[in-house]
């Protein structure tokens, strides 16, 4: 996910976080569970919202992370 991402011009900021979350509680356990962005912003709160473009490079993303497996399988 990361280098799709460095791949689009995107620097993702790479930190464990913690939660309740099965990704998180896998994390915890010692197997990366890479949290996709949805390009949100405001999350739970009253005024959440995603804009249509980051959507849409979410959407870029997805896409380079399925080429570079791809790419792989050849």
């Amino acid at each position: 996910a990361k280098a799709s991402m460095e791949k689009l011009g995107i620097w993702p900021i790479v930190v464990p976080i913690r939660g309740g979350t099965d990704g998180a509680r896998l994390s915890y356990m010692g197997l990366p569970c890479p949290n996709l962005c949805t390009g949100g912003h405001n999350f739970h709160g009253k005024y959440e919202f995603i804009p249509v473009d980051s959507l849409q490079k979410t959407a870029e993303i997805l896409v380079e992370i399925g080429k570079q497996f791809a790419a792989l399988a050849e």
